[in-house]
């Protein structure tokens, strides 16, 4: 982006910048600054604060769930093994930097990159184990 001024023009930069494990972990950030290293350093600070555990069955999500993020919206379904990642854009990168190796998956709404990866993001952390979801009715049950 630039701004222009009397003395010409004033540029200013910014990076989203998701970060994985391949192990069930991410993270995202976005830093803005007047200089690339300044903004890349804030965006993988803001990546280290905001970092989720995701629920995985065996190399795929384990249900269907519906992500939302400003216009974006992605819908991920579980697949079978061998099926790879038929995702594109930053959906695709999302979900190899979480660890999914066989995955559906439908993009809908904005095509921005930054909303589609955090429509995706959100998405994932809806995914709960059998385990998980038992254990919630169980928890709801005694109280």
């Amino acid at each position: 982006c630039s701004k222009v001024v009397k003395g010409g023009r004033r540029f200013s930069f910014s990076v989203f910048l998701v970060a994985g494990n391949k192990n069930g972990l991410v993270g995202y950030g976005l830093g803005k600054s007047k200089e690339v290293s300044d903004a890349v350093r804030k965006a993988s600070e803001s990546a280290k604060k905001h970092v989720f555990k995701i629920s995985l069955l065996n190399q795929t999500v384990p249900h269907v769930a519906q992500g939302k993020f400003s216009g974006g919206q992605v819908i991920l379904k579980p697949a079978c093994s061998g099926t790879g990642i038929v995702a594109g854009g930053g959906v695709r990168a999302v979900l190899e930097l979480v660890g999914v190796k066989d995955v559906l998956s439908k993009s809908l709404g904005s095509k921005n990159k930054i909303n589609v990866s955090i429509a995706t993001i959100r998405a994932l952390m809806q995914m709960r184990t059998q385990k998980q979801l038992a254990a919630m009715k169980a928890a709801e049950i005694a109280e």
